[in-house]
């Protein structure tokens, strides 16, 4: 697997967006309506990734944008998870595992302090992936939050075995 960093407007990042898009109006009735900058996603404030697979076709993707307030839902040092996403035809290859962990060490290197995601109860797979990677459950937060089917998880991150956030 091969894991790269790709602008926002990439178009492989464009393709795998547009996908994920369609899964949540599959799932939902209608896309993410978030907003979002695609000048979050651009170091040393964000990171958009891509995957590929051998064939060098884009598989994969995910995200995160800084987050340093406003409390209750983000705290200094948050970075948020965006754009999660594995094609239908790449899943249970470890892409997710691959991009998160890469997602991590990437705002871990930049000093941010915990990872915040939202997501929703008809993406049991996700939701089970997060947690097997150590995200619990916050209050909600974002766009979705009063919704029934939000889900908010967050992980605090680790860097020389010292958490670098904390309550």
């Amino acid at each position: 697997m091969i894991i790269e960093p790709v602008s926002y407007d990439h178009p492989d990042a464009v393709l795998l967006m547009e996908q994920v898009q369609r899964v949540y109006e599959k799932l939902y009735g209608e896309a993410d309506a978030t907003p979002l900058d695609p000048d979050e996603f651009s170091a040393p404030h964000g990171l958009f990734l891509v995957a590929y697979d051998d064939d060098g076709a884009p598989v994969a993707s995910g995200a995160w944008r800084a987050h340093d307030g406003p409390a209750p839902f983000f705290r200094a040092g948050d970075a948020e998870l965006k754009r999660m996403y594995v094609t239908e035809a790449a899943r249970g290859r470890g892409y997710a595992r691959g991009v998160l962990a890469e997602l991590e060490r990437a705002a871990i290197s930049v000093g941010r302090k915990r990872l915040v995601l939202e997501t929703g109860l008809r993406q049991p797979e996700a939701i089970a992936l997060y947690r097997s990677c150590g995200y619990t459950d916050i209050p909600p937060f974002g766009l979705y939050r009063d919704e029934p089917d939000c889900v908010c998880l967050a992980k605090e991150l680790v860097t020389d075995g010292l958490v670098t956030g904390g309550a």
